[in-house]
């Protein structure tokens, strides 16, 4: 069993900390839903000096939604969270077709390593936007 730890990260929003006058941080179970989540809004190629982290799931919101298309939507998931990000064990990842809302259901669940029998689930809902 890995050793108990505690994980930090930066916050995506660059505030800072009133007192200390540093970047803020999230910690914990906040830490790695935001990186899981940051992982599948992210294409591949849009980080620099990192091209290959990230995940196709944004541009296969553009096809028809099925059910067929909710199971590539699960295993890009399941691939994203298992290739990049080492801090989490995937449990189960269900994705539901969402006709009346025209998106996705995502429901991920997920053990932190290094932390015992601890377990945290994301609900996303996934929609087709254009930028």
């Amino acid at each position: 069993m890995p050793e108990s730890r505690s994980f930090k990260d930066l916050s995506i929003t660059f505030a800072k900390n009133p007192i200390t006058n540093d970047l803020m941080v999230v910690k914990d179970f906040v830490a790695i839903k935001k990186s899981v989540e940051n992982l599948l809004t992210t294409y591949p190629g849009e980080r620099f000096f990192n091209p290959n982290i990230g995940s196709r799931v944004t541009q296969l919101l553009f096809e028809p939604i099925d059910f067929i298309n909710a199971t590539s939507i699960r295993e890009e998931i399941e691939y994203t969270i298992n290739a990049f990000e080492p801090r989490v064990l995937l449990n189960s990842v269900n994705v539901d077709p969402n006709y009346d809302d025209d998106g996705y259901d995502v429901e991920i669940d997920y053990s932190i390593v290094g932390l015992p029998e601890k377990t945290d689930n994301i609900t996303l809902f996934l929609e087709r936007t254009r930028v």
